[in-house]
């Protein structure tokens, strides 16, 4: 599930939506959560009760209470994609109790959140239920656990180093409009607070599943349906200015965690795949070709995609090298465009665009049919696909939608 800052949480209180028997089995059930379903033992969960979901690709700690459950050991403590007793498992489901936890409810008897033993409440439906952190959960894949450190932009790493100053309050007033904060910089940035570290215009590319979001399948608007690609996801992005009444330019090479903003930077792969695709599509000039010539009143532009192939995951696409694929193109003053337009612009620069399957998909009424329909043939060679992502047609919103079976052969 993302939070508010669009960055996956693995771990959160959940409420239990139904409960369901599994055909053949006593000793075990089918909780529902959302559009995930996960294995559980019998009589352990009440429909309506809160709990602890761990989502799959989580990393759990090896501590207590993890370590008191023999199948977690076995599992090496990572949370995947399951068969279970014949059925699909998804998740990690702990109770409140199994933490020293209780659970408070209403007057009438509604469970509406968690207690822990500090009187720590974590409530069903706000920023609140995120324990990420608090678990030390991460993921089990170890690229993904880079994070974004000193994602600040310079005026916020300026506000920083003179933290007692810019509390005051004609400082605050300044630092909330743009002209101000130029202003101020002139007098108190420092080169320590330009180029380096994470560009702050640029957002992470996750996309949240449709099972943290069945209530998107009630709207029957026309939907973009274009492949999801299982490679790492890979930023462009370049910012002009002016300085000294001259034009700059800065460009930036980004995976979805870090900025490669130094040549010899430590990539997760043998090669640096981000900037091989930088200097295999001339990324650089691309994009100053789109502000100077394309969008002209833009501050920036970005381009985001998907680097597959030999090496990157365990689906090769039948490659023995690396090829790169868009998926957004966002702008300042317009930000994200719909799929079809951005197409056609970054085609003109010899880009392609991930595949486009439909682009006119209604989508169906429940979760399961929508996960039958991500599972197919990749456009790429034929083999199996890892999902679908929908847009907007205007890209003003987008999920996804991963195949069950290629994540039981493929990320296990």
């Amino acid at each position: 599930m993302l939070n508010k800052d669009n960055v996956r949480e693995l771990a959160y209180v959940v409420k239990i939506d139904d409960i369901t028997a599994i055909p053949g089995y006593d000793r075990v059930e089918l909780a529902h959560v959302g559009g995930w379903t996960i294995v559980v033992g019998k009589g352990e969960f009440k429909v309506g009760d809160p709990a602890i979901y761990f989502e799959i690709d989580s990393q759990l700690p090896e501590v207590e209470p993890f370590t008191n459950m023999e199948f977690l050991a076995k599992k090496h403590y990572k949370i995947k994609t399951q068969k279970m007793c014949k059925s699909l498992s998804q998740g990690l489901l702990m109770s409140a109790a199994n933490f020293g936890w209780s659970i408070i409810r209403t007057v009438d008897g509604e469970a509406i959140s968690i207690k822990d033993t500090n009187d720590n409440l974590y409530h069903i439906d706000d920023e609140s239920r995120f324990l990420t952190e608090k678990l030390g959960v991460t993921y089990a894949v170890p690229e993904d656990n880079v994070r974004k450190s000193g994602s600040a932009d310079k005026y916020k790493k300026m506000a920083q180093r003179h933290s007692k100053l810019f509390s005051k309050q004609p400082f605050r007033w300044l630092m909330k409009r743009n002209w101000g904060k130029k202003v101020l910089f002139i007098f108190f940035g420092s080169a320590k607070d330009k180029k380096t570290g994470w560009p702050s215009w640029v957002s992470k590319t996750d996309e949240e599943r449709v099972q943290n979001m069945p209530w998107i399948l009630n709207d029957k608007n026309p939907w973009i349906a274009t492949e999801k690609i299982d490679g790492t996801s890979t930023t462009f992005t370049m910012r002009k200015y002016k300085k000294f009444f001259r034009t700059k330019y800065d460009f930036f090479v980004c995976s979805r965690n870090v900025v490669f903003d130094k040549p010899d930077k430590k990539c997760f792969y043998e090669t640096n795949v981000y900037t091989e695709m930088a200097e295999k599509y001339n990324m650089e000039y691309v994009l100053r070709q789109l502000l100077d010539n394309v969008f002209t009143d833009a501050e920036w532009v970005t381009i985001q995609g998907e680097t597959y192939g030999a090496g990157i995951q365990k689906r090769d696409y039948s490659m023995d090298g690396h090829d790169f694929r868009v998926f957004n193109l966002v702008v300042s003053n317009k930000g994200r465009l719909g799929s079809k337009e951005a197409a056609d612009i970054v085609r003109s620069y010899e880009l392609e665009w991930v595949p486009i399957l439909d682009d006119h998909f209604i989508l169906p009424d429940t979760v399961d049919e929508l996960l039958t329909t991500a599972t197919g043939k990749s456009v790429i060679d034929g083999k199996p696909r890892e999902g679908i992502v929908f847009r907007y047609p205007d890209g003003s919103k987008s999920f996804k939608a991963v195949s069950n079976e290629f994540l039981l052969e493929f990320h296990q």
